[in-house]
């Protein structure tokens, strides 16, 4: 059975809710409402407490467009975000207004004051390769087709155990390095996994905490969570499909679903039960 490649999962950082209103005359049907939201799900947390980053401007590219004249500023507010706050499906909205309708491939979004804050009280500041600069590239695959009157819903996925990468040996940490990784999923098209994770205890289930949940298309790994306190966990924006489900953790052994199947605008309840090695 395979193990999951993260020693502590992590997912999410949502982005991005797009809808699109009925309007009442042909210039406002030109446009459809946007609203941006953030959400992740937890990192090392036996050892870290925070992962800071501040969002301070996003932009959206339309689709063919050449040069800088496509990109269209959504967001150009200063937001300081604990992302290891925003766990399994809570999100934090960070643009609602106004888009002209299109064709939109590609989303950058500009960070600065990233850090990580050890439980012990340490912090490492980390440098930004380009994400201050030139913005964090996310391009949507296929583009996102905002058409008035209609709703569309498109999430990022920040997969902060990738972004957020240790130096040094575990538990002995001497720092981190930031390399973003985001993931976009259409929400229309994609649908929610969620569930309880739990192992036998007398006569009854108990929750299992910090169990790590590894989605994988084929042996592609396509995102991870982590069970909270009471073992539950969610996983959005995970695109219509047939997946296989790990779930493993220190001291028991792994459980696994081959046969998960996301359907486009809906939540998949699987539940894992763990037994001890």
């Amino acid at each position: 059975m395979r193990k999951s490649i993260l020693t502590v999962s992590v997912i999410i950082l949502t982005l991005f809710t797009l809808f699109s209103s009925c309007s009442e005359n042909a210039q406002e049907s030109d446009f459809g409402r946007l609203s941006i939201k953030l959400t992740d799900a937890p990192f090392p947390h036996e050892l870290v407490s925070e992962a800071n980053v501040t969002i301070f401007k996003v932009e959206a590219r339309q689709k063919d467009s050449e040069d800088e004249t496509g990109f269209l500023t959504l967001m150009e507010d200063e937001i300081e975000i604990n992302l290891l706050e925003l766990t399994n499906g809570v999100t934090e909205t960070l643009v609602d207004t106004d888009i002209p309708v299109g064709s939109y491939d590609l989303i950058r979004v500009y960070v600065k004051g990233v850090n990580v804050v050890m439980t012990e009280g340490e912090t490492y500041e980390l440098d930004v390769p380009s994400g201050e600069q030139t913005g964090i590239k996310v391009f949507i695959d296929p583009a996102l087709e905002v058409v008035g009157g209609l709703s569309n819903d498109l999430l990022l996925d920040f997969d902060v155990s990738r972004s957020f990468v240790p130096r040094g040996n575990y538990p002995d940490y001497n720092g981190f390095n930031f390399k973003p990784v985001i993931r976009a999923s259409n929400l229309s098209t994609a649908g929610t996994l969620q569930g309880k994770i739990t192992t036998p205890d007398a006569d009854t289930e108990i929750g299992v905490d910090g169990a790590s949940v590894t989605v994988y298309d084929g042996d592609t790994e396509i995102t991870a969570t982590a069970s909270g306190s009471d073992g539950g966990y969610a996983i959005m924006g995970l695109p219509a499909g047939v997946y296989s489900v790990v779930v493993t953790k220190e001291g028991f052994m792994n459980s696994e679903n081959t046969e998960v199947e996301i359907v486009a605008a809906n939540k998949t309840v699987t539940d894992f039960q763990l037994s001890p090695e």
